[in-house]
This record gives C-alpha cells, sequence and structure tokens, in this order.
C-alpha cells in the first residue's frame, strides 16, 4: 500500500487486514493507532503514515490507548524480504540489539553500523535503537499489566539500561508513568494478581486474518517429541507445551489451540492464540515471544498468500476450504535441523542421552533439547551438522542469510535437498521455498512454502 489516499481508505474503513502493516498518526491528537481503531477517522489532511511503531514514536507520537497499535502482528515482509533490512527487522525482534548492541547487529548482517543505521531509517522510518526502544516499551507494558514484579525489576527486564530511562521512555510512548500503567490495568479489570514469573504470564499473541489453529496443531502433535513438549486435549480444544532454552535461562510455554477473541476458522476480523509462559529470567519475553510467533506464523498476511494462490485452478478449492492456513516455524532452529535430518524416534533418544534435564520439571516436559555441542562427538551425518552448527557455519539465526546457508548445509554429508528445504522453510521461516522434486510454479512465488502446505494438509485430511 504505497499510495497513502489507499491507507486512507484503510484507516476510514478500520480494516484491519493492514494492523501491522503500517501505522497512521493524527497529528492534532499527537497519537498514533494501528488501520483498525475503533475511534472516529480523522481528517485527512491531519493523518501522517509510517511503515512501524518506532518511527511513529520518534515523531513525537504515542500510543493510542484504544487499539493499542504496539501490540499488533508483525509485518510480513520482514519473512518475505531477504535482504539487509529484513534481516535486521528479524535480529531485532528476537532481541539482539538488547543483547549485542547495534555493532552487534551489524556483525550479524556483514555490515557496518553506520550502514545499518541508514538503510532502516530510509526503510522503515527509524533506526535499529529506535526499533528496539519501542520492542522495550511494549515488553514493559506486558509485564506491568500481567505480572506483579516491581517495577525497577521490570525496567532492566525489559531491556532498559536505567529506571530513568525506562521511565521516560514509558512516558513517552504511552503518556503515562508505568505506575499509571498497571493502574489502569486494575480498573480495567486486568490487572495482575500475585502470580509472578514463577506461575507464568498470560500474553495474547496476535494474527491478522483467519488462522487455521487446528492444521497448525495437528503438525505439532505428529511431530511433538517426548520429554520436551507435548500437546493434550481433543483436536479442537488442545494445548501445546514445550520447554525453550533461551539466552538468559530456560521457559516452559502453554498455547492453546482455540482462538481468542471473534476469530472464527473464516473469519476476516483477527483474533490472538491465548498462552501463558514462564520464565526463569524476564529478560527473555521479548526472544521467547518473538520464538512463538515464528513457530506459529502468527505474522503471516493470509489476504496475500490466499489472493496469490487462490488464482491458481489447482490450490482455489484448498484454499477456500483452508483460508489463513500457515506454515508452522520453530522455537529453537539448531533443533529442527537436527530433527528433520534423524526423524522423531531417534530425536527423543537424543534428548534421553544427551538433553539438559530442567531444573524445574513440569508434567512431561523434563529436558532442554540437546544443543549442537553436545552432539559434535557423534558420529556420522549427525555428528557432522552438530559440529557444523556448533562452530556457527551454516547459521541458522533469524537473520541468517538463507541462500549461503542453504548452500552450506548442502555440503554436509546425509543432508539431501529435501531436508534442507525443511530446514530452509522452518528454522529460516522463508515463506517461499519449492522442495526438490515437486510440481511448484513460479506463479506461486513469493508463497510457494504456503502452497505445499495446502497440499500436504488436503493430502493428511
Amino acid at each position: 500500500m504505497e499510495d497513502e489516499n489507499t491507507r486512507y481508505e484503510a484507516v476510514r474503513s478500520r480494516d484491519g487486514r493492514f494492523d501491522g502493516e503500517f501505522f497512521f498518526a493524527v497529528e492534532t491528537t499527537g497519537i498514533y493507532c494501528r488501520p483498525s481503531c475503533p475511534a472516529v477517522t480523522p481528517k485527512r489532511e491531519n493523518v501522517r503514515f509510517y511503515a512501524t511503531a518506532a518511527a511513529a514514536q520518534g515523531a513525537g507520537f504515542r500510543a493510542c490507548r484504544r487499539c493499542r497499535p504496539d501490540a499488533v502482528p508483525g509485518s510480513a515482509e520482514w519473512n518475505v524480504r531477504a535482504d539487509a533490512v529484513g534481516r535486521a527487522m528479524r535480529l531485532i525482534g528476537d532481541g539482539v540489539v538488547d543483547r549485542e548492541g547495534v555493532a552487534g547487529l551489524a556483525v550479524r548482517l556483514g555490515y557496518s553500523a553506520r550502514q545499518v543505521q541508514r538503510q532502516l531509517t530510509a526503510e522503515v522510518g527509524a533506526g535499529p535503537v529506535a526499533l528496539a526502544r519501542a520492542q522495550r516499551a511494549h515488553t514493559a507494558r506486558v509485564l506491568l499489566q500481567t505480572t506483579s514484579l516491581p517495577v525497577t525489576e521490570i525496567a532492566f527486564a525489559a531491556g532498559f539500561a536505567s529506571v530513568r530511562q525506562f521511565n521516560d521512555t514509558i512516558r513517552a510512548v504511552y503518556a503515562r508513568t508505568p505506575t499509571g500503567l498497571r493502574a489502569a490495568a486494575h480498573r480495567r479489570g486486568s490487572a495482575p494478581s500475585a502470580a509472578t514469573l514463577a506461575v507464568g504470564i498470560p500474553l495474547r499473541l496476535s494474527h491478522r486474518g483467519p488462522y487455521q489453529a487446528t492444521a497448525l496443531f495437528d503438525v505439532l502433535a505428529a511431530e511433538a517429541v517426548t520429554g520436551i513438549e507435548e500437546v493434550s486435549g481433543d483436536r479442537g480444544r488442545r494445548t501445546y507445551r514445550r520447554a525453550l532454552r533461551l539466552p538468559y535461562g530456560t521457559g516452559i510455554v502453554a498455547v492453546d489451540e482455540r482462538p481468542g477473541g471473534r476469530q472464527r476458522p473464516h473469519s476476516h476480523s483477527g483474533g490472538w492464540l491465548d498462552a501463558r509462559l514462564r520464565l526463569t529470567d524476564p529478560r527473555d519475553l521479548t526472544t521467547a515471544v518473538q520464538r512463538l510467533r515464528r513457530l506459529f506464523d502468527l505474522d503471516a498476511d493470509p489476504y496475500a498468500v490466499d489472493e496469490r494462490l487462490g488464482a491458481d485452478p489447482r490450490l482455489a478449492p484448498l484454499v477456500a476450504a483452508r483460508p489463513g492456513l500457515r506454515v508452522p516455524g520453530t522455537a529453537d532452529p539448531e533443533e529442527f535441523a537436527v530433527r528433520a535430518l534423524v526423524g522423531r524416534e531417534e530425536a527423543e533418544r537424543l534428548v534421553r542421552a544427551y538433553g539438559k534435564a530442567l531444573d524445574a520439571p513440569e508434567g512431561t516436559l523434563t529436558h532442554l533439547f540437546p544443543e549442537p555441542a553436545a552432539l559434535a562427538g557423534t558420529t556420522g551425518p549427525l555428528g557432522a551438522l552438530a559440529t557444523a552448527l556448533a562452530d556457527g557455519t551454516p547459521s541458522l539465526d533469524v537473520g541468517a542469510d538463507r541462500d549461503d546457508t542453504q548452500a552450506a548445509l548442502l555440503g554436509l554429508p546425509g543432508m539431501d535437498a529435501r531436508t534442507v528445504a525443511a530446514i530452509r522453510t522452518r528454522a529460516l521461516g522463508d515463506p517461499d521455498v519449492a522442495a526438490a522434486g515437486e510440481d511448484v510454479p513460479d506463479t506461486w512465488r513469493p508463497w510457494r512454502s504456503y502452497a505445499l502446505q495446502h497440499l500436504s494438509s488436503a493430502n493428511e485430511s
């Protein structure tokens, strides 16, 4: 939606399809919103458009209290794009700037910090520091409104360098103090109880458009590796639970299959998945949420996917039957690469033999999947893959160059084209992968991964 008049029409019609794809701000109120904001539509001459919430914040606008624009799904564009900007946006979302700074981000991308700043500012209207700041503000709001952690602990857990920086940012973004944000949640009846991180943070993992939760949970149930994950409950009302290895500690997450809000299988209103996340270190919240979003493919644009694939006679009935079908990702790319190579039964054996036991097991969740270094001493293709992953060649992080990673994987013993295609699709989140031997026309680009998911789901139903 490059044309601003077209964007304004989306705002005027409160079109939720574009939530997260762009933001609009109103000069007369000093507030920025998501396109579907229910407030009275402002006059066109008072509206300004921004590619990111960070850009709107940088221009001096504060977040709308009605539509909560900081809580929208991420733009699907960053998953499609393989250039430096797309890779940077994925890395920032994973918390790299908070952990490693702009210099660390630049090293991962292979550019200078100045080049990264220039490219991001030109394309999305904000540099890496501003983008990370916007993300920290959102993390802080979630912690303030869903946990009983002290405000000072939340400041550092969200990634702020000081309490003063935290207070200033919250005031600038939300026009309230941190304690004011927490009090507002209490008045709405959503204030935290005495629960802390040990009990779990309740989350709403938002998505745009229709969402075929049952099909995705079917995949997770079929692949679940005992010890690190489980799927319980009846079909349609299942819960997926798994252990997470995170930068500062570990986590256990539970995600419900039944979509929340007004979402229905054939709805176009969007919605969310309900989740609860228990962390050993609150600094991992942002990273954990982003990894869950990739696992459940929550930042996809189902409208763009369905429009393209639905125009193909072979796929049209499949798209009509399953609008908003998602491609499962992974919460741990290196884990998925190993599982793709060895299969489920061998993966369960590896968990028992090499997995790290959780300090506080929860039900059937007892271990973390073994890290590549723990498997590097094994023989054959597994040992070769584990050694390469432990050395960082190939890289499977969210900012990896997908073509370089594919070439490196294909150079390893025992890695065939089909296995590498699965890793590129699921671990690297590439929406446009065609597996070797598949009849996949170019007209399905840039959504060939989704086309193959439709064919696979149809064969299994």
